[in-house]
């Protein structure tokens, strides 16, 4: 067991490159990676449960109880030097924080207008609770009250330049870079959470991070008044993100 692991919470909302990161890191020897580890914690203390797809497999095979998660699996001993929590900060439901003192934390954002038509094709009526951006610059203002400065990746810049970025945020988290993060075989990863099958066939036909493309379609009209909402969260957070430079 590694004495004394990093412990690296990737904190995202939904629809990001949050998983294809995951990836990344797991093709590191010195990292192993977990997925949402606090999603079932989520589902049983919101009402989610009633319309994201999959809640019932998950709650059934997954620990419920958060604090227990902290505990036993983020704060648990680890095999390797590295451990990485792919993290949806809207999971926080009901949570103390307080096990963030204890773990290397950065934030992972991207611009809504891409961002919620994808996420509104899985749960129809998003609000911004299920989308997570006020609850990261929550987030980031707790930290920096503990004296954290976390790390911003913003989804666009690390995939029009995933080597420099990722090279930026090893640098930051006191890793070294490692070149086998750039890319990793098709298919599954055995770390998958069981909603895979819901969410993750791009990730799934990808060898590597897919170029940055804008959305052309029009924006939904739907979803205008939540975008209002998001954008100022979002624009407060990308002012702090990692470029490549």
């Amino acid at each position: 067991m590694a004495e004394k692991p990093i412990r690296l919470c990737v904190w995202s909302g939904p629809r990001n490159i949050s998983t294809a990161l995951m990836y990344s890191f797991a093709q590191r020897v010195d990292t192993t990676v977990y997925d949402e580890p606090l999603y079932a914690h989520y589902l049983v203390n919101s009402a989610a449960k009633d319309y994201h797809p999959g809640a019932d497999d998950i709650i059934a095979t997954m620990e419920n109880d958060g604090e227990k998660v902290v505990a036993d699996i983020i704060l648990g001993e680890q095999p390797t030097p590295v451990a990485f929590f792919k993290q949806m900060t809207h999971h926080l439901v009901n949570l103390e924080r307080a096990f963030m003192k204890r773990t290397v934390n950065v934030m992972l954002i991207r611009h809504p207008r891409d961002m919620l038509p994808s996420y509104a094709e899985q749960v129809s009526e998003p609000t911004l609770r299920d989308v997570g951006y006020k609850t990261h610059l929550d987030l980031v203002e707790y930290l920096h009250s503990l004296g954290q400065e976390p790390p911003v990746l913003d989804s666009a810049a690390t995939l029009m330049n995933p080597g420099g970025v990722l090279r930026k945020l090893c640098g930051r988290i006191g890793i070294p870079f490692d070149e086998a993060m750039l890319s990793w075989p098709a298919g599954a990863r055995p770390e998958d959470g069981i909603w895979a099958r819901y969410w993750y066939a791009s990730v799934h036909r990808s060898t590597g991070f897919q170029p940055y493309k804008p959305k052309t379609a029009p924006f939904p009209e739907r979803l205008e008044p939540l975008l209002e909402e998001c954008m100022p969260y979002y624009e407060a957070l990308v002012k702090q993100a990692i470029t490549a430079d």
